[in-house]
């Protein structure tokens, strides 16, 4: 049954629904930084090639899906090889930043991400936000100063030796993230999700494999393979996995912002890990930095995301609006690419 998003109809259901299925991408982002966590806890150094693993699930599972449909591919390949590029390398700096920080730091500065979403999806997708929305991010986002404040102190030992390094190696990794969140939600929204999903696979894979090969190939040699490390590489791959598929599905429906709103609780998960597996005492500072963010959160939640023109352009393709006349920008050889945006060309009538 189709939902009536702009009557309002079902909106409880629904809202209750993307509020769960937010959770549940908190819980597996909260699981893939164990694990990740837990890899480097046991001495192997291996970002590039922890990551590998979904890739390949993904190029595997999605690519049988797009072979079998047998059509040709909505956006040009060069772009899916641009947010591969940029997704692989967020992983790497993400899993890099274990061997000098503490879990808790990493997922609390992952929240960074949030704000460059923000900015990028205003720039190049024309999603519009209130003042109160940028007044909640602005509060996340001092929160998330505090994390730093606390590894300056010395909070962040625990994690590593070097946890500023650590703390400015997540903050670039977002910087990635955000990017290719963008994109890939422009590419589930206004193309395809299964061709996204299959294409950042391929591509992320072999691209992990060529970089495998020339930096990290002595690392993987070293490797001294235990029960405890099989299982954490099995974890890692399979919660990367499970995270990446539903989080395609989530900002198609959503938005890159809703999502990285919702995964602001991973950091609650992960001190209950830290708490209960680590044995770890967390500094006091980290649970004032969280209660900033929380209250972040509830601000930006309390105000309305305005009417996205791009999802508005969708909206009225879909129900074939001839009220409005659109223009795809495309390539030279006609196809649409997925960094063009959908540009209205009419003036739409208030």
């Amino acid at each position: 049954m189709k939902v009536d998003m702009k009557s309002g109809r079902n909106f409880p259901r629904r809202t209750l629904y993307l509020i769960l299925l937010g959770q549940v991408l908190s819980l597996l982002l909260a699981l893939t930084t164990f694990f990740a966590s837990l890899i480097a806890a046991l001495g192997v150094d291996t970002p590039i090639t922890q990551g590998s693993s979904s890739y390949l699930a993904a190029a595997l599972i999605y690519g049988g899906i797009l072979i079998y449909r047998r059509h040709k591919l909505l956006v040009s390949w060069y772009w899916y090889l641009l947010l591969s590029f940029l997704d692989v390398h967020g992983i790497f700096l993400f899993n890099k930043a274990y061997q000098f920080t503490s879990i808790t730091s990493v997922t609390m500065l992952d929240c960074f991400a949030l704000l460059w979403v923000i900015i990028l999806s205003r720039v190049f997708i024309g999603t519009r936000y209130t003042i109160c929305q940028f007044l909640g991010a602005a509060i996340c986002v001092a929160g998330l100063a505090l994390v730093i404040l606390s590894d300056i102190g010395g909070g962040g030992d625990e994690g590593g030796s070097k946890p500023i390094l650590g703390d400015f190696l997540v903050i670039a990794g977002t910087v990635f993230y955000a990017l290719s969140n963008v994109g890939e939600e422009f590419c589930a929204k206004k193309r395809d999700r299964i061709e996204l999903m299959a294409m950042i696979g391929v591509f992320g894979f072999l691209i992990s494999i060529l970089e495998i090969s020339v930096v990290e190939l002595k690392n993987v040699q070293s490797i001294k393979w235990s029960p405890n490390l099989v299982l954490a590489f099995v974890g890692y791959g399979v919660c990367e996995f499970l995270l990446f598929s539903t989080f395609s599905w989530f900002i198609q429906v959503t938005g890159a912002t809703m999502y990285n709103l919702s995964v602001l609780t991973s950091d609650m998960w992960v001190v209950l890990i830290r708490l209960f597996f680590y044995h770890q005492q967390v500094e006091w500072l980290y649970y004032v930095a969280f209660g900033v963010v929380a209250v972040g959160l509830i601000v930006y939640s309390t105000s309305e995301e305005e009417e996205d023109p791009g999802d508005e352009t969708a909206a009225a393709i879909a129900a074939g609006d001839s009220s409005q006349d659109y223009q795809l920008l495309s390539d030279g050889n006609g196809d649409v690419d997925s960094c063009c945006t959908l540009q209205t060309i009419s003036t739409v009538t208030t």
